[in-house]
């Protein structure tokens, strides 16, 4: 048996009845609703203002009724209503980030996965604690600007899709950097980027086990990362700000992967000693997560960061990808969160997968 996340009150809303799976009308929205309409789940786009259009190009993944709001931050005002739809909320990265991880956490609706994993996310300072005390493999982190030896990368808190990421070959070029919030600086490592799209079931009782569930991975992406990437990186920054282009790292687009196979067990290995972790320090993680690293030459794969919810490259895989395929024929991450919502419920376990 998993740990109870979700109250019996928090439960009330959606008790003897079919939950309605809700969320943002961003990011990963379309594969969450047509992953729940395969699997018989009613769904509820919230907006931003009116609607968005282009759902109506996409008659399998636009959601069967919407909510309007002005805006996210007025969601919680809105909690009563999304009760009474009987909604489980999906989380996402956009629906995070602009709703605020304080916010998100104190959302009186039912939410799919652990939501106490927000504070270990949002904080990078308390993520690195997660993954470092995990036993996983990070790239050296600066605590003294006046310490950095060789290329670094400053990041920010939170979801922002590469949003004001900045790179320094060294020392010096770090000294000409002025941050604007809270930030961590963090070793550059040479390799190739993957993007690793986990999912933890907490019910399951086969497949690559891991505490009392299973570990499955369902797909792999890599980023296209606006106006700098990959090699060039390190020595295009300078050309590029004497040209006055400012480079960004904000995430434009996704290409799909896949690993050595021989790698895959280290693959898991990574994965495994994650959620191992999460359980003891918050209770788990449930449904999706995204480790992210970096595959070095000599195949030492470097964890950079872990998103702990559906990620955007799954959108790549609304079919399936080569891993996904091998769990269930054109399984998406969006239906595999509709098929533990139904397992949950027809289990009787929702509050194991629900907080």
């Amino acid at each position: 048996m998993g740990i109870p996340l979700a109250s019996e009150a928090r439960l009330a809303s959606i008790r003897d009845r079919v939950p309605t799976v809700a969320t943002l009308c961003s990011h990963s929205s379309l594969q969450i609703f047509h992953g729940a309409r395969l699997e018989g789940f009613p769904t509820l786009g919230i907006s931003v203002g009116p609607p968005p259009r282009f759902y109506d190009a996409f008659p399998l993944g636009r959601p069967d009724r919407f909510l309007p709001v002005a805006s996210v931050k007025e969601l919680p005002h809105v909690a009563d209503r999304l009760r009474s739809e009987g909604a489980v909320v999906i989380p996402h990265g956009s629906f995070v980030e602009y709703l605020g991880a304080e916010a998100f956490g104190a959302l009186d609706v039912p939410v799919f996965g652990n939501r106490a994993v927000l504070a270990w996310e949002s904080d990078r300072r308390k993520e690195r604690d997660w993954l470092d005390s995990a036993g996983v493999s990070m790239p050296k982190l600066f605590e003294d600007p006046s310490e950095v030896d060789g290329p670094v990368i400053v990041k920010y808190y939170g979801a922002k899709g590469g949003k004001g990421f900045y790179l320094a070959k060294n020392r010096r070029a770090l000294d000409a950097f002025t941050p604007t919030g809270p930030h961590v600086i963090q070793e550059y490592v040479l390799g190739t980027r993957y993007y690793l799209h986990f999912f933890y079931s907490p019910l399951s009782d086969r497949g690559y086990r891991v505490g009392h569930g299973s570990l499955e991975l369902l797909g792999m992406d890599r980023r296209d990362e606006a106006n700098i990437d990959e090699l060039y990186k390190l020595g295009a920054q300078e050309e590029l700000l004497k040209a006055g282009i400012r480079p960004t790292f904000v995430v434009t687009g996704n290409v799909p992967v896949i690993l050595r196979e021989s790698l895959l067990e280290r693959a898991f290995d990574v994965g495994a000693r994650i959620i191992e972790r999460s359980i003891e320090l918050f209770g788990g993680m449930v449904g999706p997560f995204c480790v992210e690293g970096i595959m070095t030459e000599e195949l030492e794969f470097k964890v950079f960061e872990i998103s702990t919810r559906i990620v955007a490259g799954t959108n790549l895989f609304i079919s399936g990808s080569p891993y996904s395929d091998l769990v269930a024929p054109g399984l998406s991450t969006g239906r595999r969160i509709a098929q533990e919502l139904k397992r949950g419920r027809d289990s009787d376990r929702l509050a194991e997968i629900l907080s």
